[in-house]
């Protein structure tokens, strides 16, 4: 099941330190509910065709979700390749080692490695954060399980300045490939990866972008820690006679703005989605991402 992001085929648009793409690469939101395999069998349904693989992250609420290698083999079982996310709050090495080696066993397309937020910030503040290492520590352990590595940076959040360095820093650790949380407009996520290239990381940079259906989805995005969004985007679905359409729209004509910068090698579907609404934005995100991959073909 995993996906040759590390084969040269076709025009790669990978740097020097990074897998070779065969083009743009789409990596999408799963928005299935927590702990319901009914849900995931729904989504995948949905989903299936519409993207290289699909983004299964740790949650950064502290939801109490599947553990990750077992989410990536139900996701699996129904035809999509898992990229799974794998935080460093919840577990200490020992734990976080046995999920390399369970995602390895699995046959992923990658692994995302965060820090991850504190506990505090979440679903759950009651748990005790274990922080036992940090991305740039999980890194080379991932890598040492012969898996594909990305990490994440936010270009908007404090200290700015540092944020490209803080990225080449987990670059130099191993990680091949940077996923981007929402950066802003076109010209910023330019502005981002040509800091990134001049702080010495040359890696393949996957930018996000917000998928918003409905009200719901819109408060939760607005919610996410230095989320930079390009002016009037939400307005512009929110206020729309049909928001799912518009943000269908929104969502594929700013992606490929964001391909067409220089050192973007693919995108991250993303957003959020409320208890009940999992299936809808599952809809949205299939669509996109299959439109985006008949452009590019």
């Amino acid at each position: 099941m995993r996906v040759p992001v590390g084969r040269a085929v076709g025009r790669a648009r990978a740097g020097r330190g990074g897998p070779a793409l065969p083009r743009p690469f789409v990596l999408s939101a799963f928005p299935a509910a927590p702990l319901d395999a009914a849900s995931v069998v729904e989504c995948a349904a949905l989903m299936r065709g519409s993207a290289d693989a699909v983004l299964l992250g740790d949650s950064g609420a502290a939801r109490v979700q599947f553990p990750p290698a077992y989410r990536a083999m139900l996701v699996q079982a129904q035809g999509l390749p898992a990229w799974a996310g794998l935080a460093c709050r919840d577990r200490n090495r020992v734990a976080l080692e046995g999920e390399l080696a369970a995602l390895a066993h699995a046959g992923v397309a990658g692994v995302h490695c965060v820090t991850g937020d504190h506990p505090a910030l979440g679903h759950r503040p009651d748990a005790a954060p274990v922080f036992d290492l940090e991305s740039h520590e999980l890194v080379p352990l991932a890598r040492r399980y012969g898996l594909t590595v990305s990490v994440a940076e936010s270009p908007g959040a404090p200290p700015v300045a540092q944020r490209a360095r803080r990225l080449a820093q987990k670059v130099r650790a191993g990680a091949q490939l940077a996923l981007l949380q929402y950066a802003g407009d076109a010209a910023a996520v330019a502005r981002f990866v040509g800091e990134l290239r001049a702080a010495g990381a040359d890696v393949p940079v996957l930018p996000g972008v917000p998928v918003v259906v409905d009200r719901p989805g819109a408060e939760l995005l607005a919610s996410f820690p230095a989320a930079v969004l390009p002016a009037g985007f939400l307005d512009a679905v929110l206020g729309a006679a049909d928001p799912f359409r518009a943000g269908v729209e929104a969502a594929l004509g700013y992606a490929c703005e964001l391909l067409a910068v220089d050192g973007v090698a693919g995108v991250v579907l993303g957003g959020g989605s409320g208890p009940g609404t999992e299936r809808a934005l599952a809809a949205a995100l299939g669509e996109i991402g299959r439109d985006l991959r008949r452009r590019m073909a």
